[in-house]
């Protein structure tokens, strides 16, 4: 036994020690806040209780069904109120909560379905079509749950699909005892969720998270987000990505308001915005440039300033610009799948408000610094484990250590292991240290071109190129190049509106970068994006060499 007093007779014990999980935050909101209003979908309105009672008959009616400890359950659900009790439900009961992207094709969800070994499945009809097909693909036979959105807007884009489940999801949750005696994990190292990541490799992982994480990304949220008491959550940002970032558990933190959102468009962003005073929201540039270029009749006044959350490329200054004048305080975030979403802040100092347009546009293309539960956050040499000089300029992989870092892949050890060699999370990204220890991203690893035997930074050359006023997207990548081994090429998409040749665009890039850096081909097309908004680079790839 060892001599110090601080380690004698004061062991864990159930008084002093409890499993962290963002379960509890929602169990104190309907015990605080019973009435205030948690949940705005269409004409529907749902109050805290309202929303524990739904997630704890959620599990009861799960557990009934034999779902428990290590069961997948799988939803294939827009941003609608069954995801969220979903997201309370199903680890309730000790399950894990998978939730598909609502994009996939049948062949992906059923790999997904198969890999995840998914007991139980809950569908929106809106999604029956595809999953009807995944179904018969897939090899696991799980409980089909449907359901069928009272909501459903009359005019909508598009159809719903036909009944595919034994059971109704408003049948299966009534089903379930109010009263049922839910539970924490045993740990909290436990799985909460199993995120595949997004595609834009080509080669999708098994992701998963622990309740730990989950609990200590709700409280970063909180304090990065800047939420006071009872914000106005506008759900632009799908919850099947990264479990919406976490913030379908963080939001219980300040007994928040969801306002569900099943479709991003600009004129019911507006109207929710306006009608519902929100004051956050989180999403990819695609969804800034929705709001900025919609037209004059889609847009509403509102008194607020609302906190507009983007992880993705830095914003341009001029998106930036009018996005403040529209009445949107953007904070840049980084992160991954594998970190619960971001994990990076670009914590703005007030010092550099004094730059001038240039200097304030070189310091908001920083990803920024570590959130604050995460531990560790550096750029170093992958091979000797060492970090770069902080002269933001050597080159290095961005790695990640702590508490909202990823378990580790499903089924998967030697990724896992590839993935946190060294006792750090490899990125894959390749960035700067700044000397004040803000990191800044200049490519993926597998996205540096290799010119002539001098690397390109991808990320550098779209940067440029973003500074063009007629580019609303861009993508660079290599093309092979028996000359050079590999010459960049810029795949463009105009705004609505504007017109801009090859040459010019080129000129424009010769204007911003050395000449070796600049684009040999600007091909215009609609750049192809996950359904995060994420540009997909192995497609822009596969075109390339066929240029």
């Amino acid at each position: 036994m060892s001599d110090n007093p601080y380690e004698q007779n004061l062991d864990k014990n159930p008084a002093n020690y409890q499993p962290l999980t963002p379960l509890t935050l929602l169990e104190r909101a309907a015990k605080v806040f019973p009435d205030h209003t948690a949940i705005i979908h269409g004409g529907l309105r749902r109050s805290y209780r309202e929303f524990w009672d739904r997630s704890v008959r959620l599990a009861s009616a799960l557990a009934r069904h034999g779902i428990g400890k290590g069961d997948t359950v799988s939803v294939m659900l827009s941003n609608t109120p069954p995801m969220l009790e979903a997201h309370h439900g199903v680890p309730m009961v000790k399950a894990v909560l998978h939730s598909l992207n609502t994009r996939l094709d049948a062949a992906v969800i059923a790999f997904q379905l198969d890999h995840a070994d998914s007991k139980l499945v809950i569908v929106d009809r809106e999604f029956s079509g595809v999953m009807k097909d995944a179904l018969a693909r897939a090899k696991v036979k799980p409980l089909v749950v449907d359901f069928d959105d009272a909501e459903y807007p009359e005019d909508a884009p598009y159809a719903k699909g036909e009944r595919i489940g034994v059971i109704d999801y408003e049948e299966f949750v009534a089903s379930g005892d109010p009263s049922f005696a839910w539970a924490v994990p045993d740990d909290e190292w436990d799985a909460i969720s199993l995120n595949y990541t997004s595609g834009t490799t080509g080669n999708p992982k098994g992701v998963v998270c622990h309740h730990r994480g989950a609990a200590l990304m709700a409280y970063a949220n909180t304090v990065h987000a800047g939420m006071g008491r009872h914000p106005v959550y506008l759900w632009t940002l799908p919850m099947f990505h990264c479990n919406g970032w976490c913030f379908p558990w963080t939001l219980a933190l300040q007994a928040g308001t969801h306002v569900c959102l099943r479709w991003v468009r600009a004129k019911a962003m507006y109207d929710a915005i306006a009608d519902h005073g929100v004051t956050h929201l989180c999403g990819a540039p695609i969804v800034m440039s929705t709001l900025l270029s919609a037209a004059a009749d889609q847009k509403r006044s509102f008194p607020q300033t609302v906190n507009f959350s983007t992880a993705a490329a830095p914003p341009p200054e001029s998106v930036l610009s009018a996005m403040a004048e529209a009445g949107f305080a953007v904070t840049h975030l980084y992160g991954l799948t594998e970190t619960y979403g971001p994990a990076v802040v670009n914590e703005w100092k007030m010092e550099w408000d004094r730059f001038d347009g240039a200097g304030r546009a070189a310091r908001k293309a920083r990803q920024g610094v570590r959130y604050a539960t995460l531990e560790g956050l550096t750029v170093m040499d992958p091979k000797t484990m060492r970090p770069v000089p902080a002269d933001g300029e050597t080159l290095g992989e961005v790695m990640f250590r702590g508490n909202i870092v990823m378990k580790g892949y499903l089924k998967n050890k030697h990724a896992t292991e590839e993935a946190f060699a060294g006792g750090w999370f490899h990125s894959g990204d390749l960035g700067v240290l700044h000397p004040d220890g803000y990191i800044q991203l200049k490519d993926r690893s597998k996205d540096i071109i290799i010119s002539g035997g001098e690397n390109i930074s991808s990320i550098e050359v779209e940067e440029a190129l973003y500074k063009h006023p007629a580019v609303a997207f861009c993508g660079v990548v290599a093309r092979p190049d028996e000359k050079w081994g590999e010459t960049p090429v810029a795949f463009v998409e105009l705004k609505p509106g504007t017109q801009a040749t090859a040459e010019e665009m080129i000129a424009h890039c010769r204007r911003l970068l050395a000449a070796f850096k600049c684009p040999r081909h600007v091909v215009f097309v609609e750049i192809p994006k996950t359904s995060t908004g994420k540009i997909q680079k192995f497609r822009l790839r596969e075109i390339a060499r066929t240029l």
